[in-house]
């Protein structure tokens, strides 16, 4: 199954099966479903907050530290807080 992407991967739980061809076990979907259903309940303090949490999350994955924090710093958001780092980058 080829998957990319967000979507893509809310679509292989969807369906129940891994990328690897192989089923997720229902115990992992129902614990999986829990959790997004109490976050879909939980009040927002701001959206540009949760767009920068989200950059920082999968920003990590794609940017170094330095390039990260800067790209941050020029879109006007806060950089890299020392916790982000540590997580993030250590």
């Amino acid at each position: 199954m080829a998957i990319a992407g967000p979507s893509g991967v809310d679509a292989a739980i969807a369906t129940g099966i891994d990328l690897d061809g192989s089923p997720i076990p229902a115990a992992m979907i129902s614990l999986y479903a829990e959790v997004m259903d109490l976050e879909s309940q939980r009040a927002r303090s701001g959206v540009t907050k949760s767009m920068r949490n989200r950059i920082v999350k999968t920003g990590s994955k794609h940017f170094d530290q330095n390039i990260l924090d800067a790209r941050l710093k020029a879109a006007g958001w806060d950089g890299l807080k020392p916790k982000e780092i540590a997580f993030f980058y250590s």
